[in-house]
């Protein structure tokens, strides 16, 4: 697929609560009202026009090669991927570095493992860090399905299971904060705790009455067929739009306060991956299916489930999702500890070295569960 950073307000609408498209990256800007109205209906498909990249690096051949920003150590990149686990007879690609209590890193929409560039080698250096390829993103197999969060919940689940199989912290950024969370609910006896860096998700609307009117005929194989018809005609433009520097650059500069980060590195880590064969198509599948359902699932309904420590890393100047979720997070969930970071959607690599430190700073506290392996 194509390179994107955070799910879309436009696209996944209420699901995800941030824009990004997948190895293509398309974030939307989200118009901050406390009300839904037209105007923010109105933001978030103009994302689905701005589709582009805001904190993807999915890297599939780079061809040169940068000096570390900050004087960090920065994860090597490898044309070929590092470990792949089979899934569902799927392939997906994962790196594992360093000892002690595992973290599991994961990406945001439209992105991959290499958007932890700058945090797997410190972390490293005193946990055991994980960092996964969600199913249709990075290196792991474009694979032609019916995409859900469900599907990213479940493949996260297995692989706590059969590849860490110790009790672990997850951290995710935007849809993988989001995926982080269903997951922690799925496996709560091997989750330590989680933390969310700018999480996909929007609250539920207890106003909004569901609807029950059933298809006619005239709507299933008249209008349904036209309306796809359409999707694809306006998600193929939008495809095409978000694969090309210019626009992949000026859309990270817009989500990344401190441009300095947005190199040549990143940008060609999103734009390479859209040339994947099965890119446009895994794109489609993904945006129609998130604006089909746009209110599935809630933030909401899934913190009232978790069961362990939470932790907020909020780029409080992100464009598209302001430290008013994060806020409103924190007063939802009682476990909850919130760190603002003067940063936009992707703090992780705009200030990799604050997020680091807050993020171990946080992880110290934590009390590590029984192994699994000695129940």
């Amino acid at each position: 697929m194509s390179s994107s950073c955070a799910v879309s307000p436009s696209i996944s609408s209420e699901f995800f609560n941030l824009s990004s498209t997948r190895r293509f990256l398309g974030p939307a800007r989200l118009i901050h009202h406390h009300h839904r109205s037209k105007c923010e209906i109105s933001s978030r498909r103009e994302f689905a026009l701005k589709g582009i990249v805001a904190s993807g690096v999915s890297v599939i051949g780079s061809s040169f090669v940068n000096e570390p920003v900050q004087g960090l150590e920065r994860l090597p990149f490898k044309p070929d991927g590092y470990n792949f686990w089979t899934w569902r007879g799927h392939k997906i690609h994962y790196v594992v570095q360093g000892e002690g209590m595992p973290i599991l890193l994961i990406h945001g929409f439209g992105a991959s493992v290499f958007h932890w560039r700058y945090n797997i080698p410190e972390l490293a250096k005193r946990y055991k860090v994980y960092a996964v390829d969600l199913l249709g993103f990075g290196w792991s197999e474009k694979a032609i399905i019916e995409y859900d969060a469900m599907v990213w919940r479940d493949q996260l689940v297995d692989f706590l299971k059969e590849v860490v199989r110790e009790p672990t912290v997850l951290v995710g950024n935007s849809l993988g904060g989001f995926a982080a969370l269903v997951a922690a609910v799925g496996l709560p006896e091997q989750v330590v705790g989680v933390a969310l860096l700018n999480s996909a998700g929007q609250f539920g609307d207890a106003n909004r009455k569901p609807n029950k009117s059933e298809e006619t005929v005239l709507q299933k194989f008249i209008l349904k067929p036209l309306k796809e018809t359409f999707q694809r005609v306006v998600l193929g433009l939008v495809f095409w739009q978000s694969k090309q520097p210019a626009r992949v650059e000026s859309v990270l500069k817009s989500v990344y306060i401190n441009p300095s980060n947005v190199d040549d590195y990143l940008v060609e880590s999103i734009t390479r991956p859209a040339a994947d064969p099965n890119a446009a198509e895994v794109y489609y599948r993904l945006m129609s299916r998130f604006m089909l359902n746009p209110s599935k699932y809630t933030l909401d309904s899934v913190l009232s489930e978790l069961s362990c420590p939470l932790l907020l890393l909020w780029g409080e100047l992100d464009p598209w999702v302001g430290p008013a979720k994060a806020n409103r997070i924190k007063e939802f969930y009682a476990n909850t500890t919130l760190v603002n970071l003067k940063a936009g959607h992707c703090p992780h690599d705009e200030v990799p070295e604050a997020v680091n430190k807050a993020l171990q700073d946080w992880l110290s506290t934590l009390t590590p569960k029984v192994p699994l392996q000695a129940l």
